[in-house]
């Protein structure tokens, strides 16, 4: 983590575990009357504060000069903070701290969760909130990582992995067919398709979105919508190309080129296999 700070003096030592994906530093530090700092973290990170001391409240910032929202132990302990995401914190008036910092390694975290943590929630910043049950399993965790003879690793990681379940709000992944896309796959895969539909769309794109090799990308986008990620995408051309349809100034050789084909006969053969009509007799439908 990159900082900038002054004021504080760490108490003691800094508590240090580290699990699978997961490291944990319990600190505490004496603060000088006027304290504060900047911090940019490399991994997203959890910070309970767990206990302060004296009159002041530390003041969390988005910038510098930004507008401060006090932090306190009370109803605003926790803060999930993104990668790369900076922080101004200023404290006045406060003595001690005593603070519980998670640090998360995305990749591991993800490989663990597996399908069930769309990456997406990694990236959103969600500051000074209170939560009983994660400030709870803070406080567990605090305690193993004061311990002088810590338990065995499979309780320090079931905590840390439970509290990063309860912070992300992670419920039991709805019962899907076997080696399909979970929903934020398919949804991403989609969305993406459809922006992009009118130039050539590469596997290794899609199966990057997911997070996935191209192989197993294409045969879990194909047992969750029934076609091919290919054939998907010529389905979004055709409806682009249906839309142009019904404009009646719109030649059927211009609409094969807007749309991505690379002649009129193939966009001719294609809009057939989709819709059962060639394009003329599609649009004379329609009136």
């Amino acid at each position: 983590m990159n900082n900038r700070i002054s004021g504080f003096k760490v108490v003691g030592n800094i508590h240090s575990r580290r699990w699978n994906g997961i490291t944990a530093d319990l600190t505490e530090v004496e603060c000088a009357p006027s304290a504060g700092g900047y911090y940019i973290a490399a991994d997203p990170r959890l910070f309970i504060l767990l206990e302060a001391e004296g009159e002041g409240r530390p003041l969390l910032k988005m910038t510098a000069d930004g507008a401060a929202t006090p932090q306190d132990t009370g109803q605003r302990p926790i803060s999930f903070v993104p990668a790369g995401m900076d922080l101004w914190v200023d404290v006045i008036g406060v003595r001690t701290m005593r603070h519980l910092d998670l640090h998360f390694d995305t990749q591991v975290i993800l490989r663990r969760l597996g399908e069930d943590l769309d990456p997406k929630k990694l990236d959103d910043p969600h500051l000074l909130f209170n939560d009983p049950g994660i400030v709870a399993l803070g406080e567990l965790i605090a305690a193993e990582c004061a311990n002088p003879q810590p338990l065995h690793d499979l309780y320090g990681d079931g905590l840390a992995m439970a509290l990063i379940i309860d912070a992300m709000k992670l419920g039991r992944s709805a019962p899907r067919r076997r080696n399909a896309l979970a929903a934020w796959q398919l949804r991403r895969a989609l969305d993406f398709i459809e922006a992009n539909c009118l130039r050539g769309i590469r596997l290794e794109e899609l199966a990057a979105l997911t997070g996935l090799s191209q192989s197993h990308f294409s045969r879990a986008f194909k047992a969750s919508t029934g076609a091919a990620p290919h054939q998907w995408q010529m389905k979004m051309r055709i409806r682009r190309a249906q839309q142009m349809l019904l404009s009646e100034g719109n030649a059927l050789s211009d609409i094969a080129a807007e749309t991505g084909f690379s002649d009129q006969a193939h966009f001719t053969r294609i809009f057939r296999q989709v819709t059962g009509l060639p394009p003329a007799h599609w649009r004379k439908a329609q009136k």
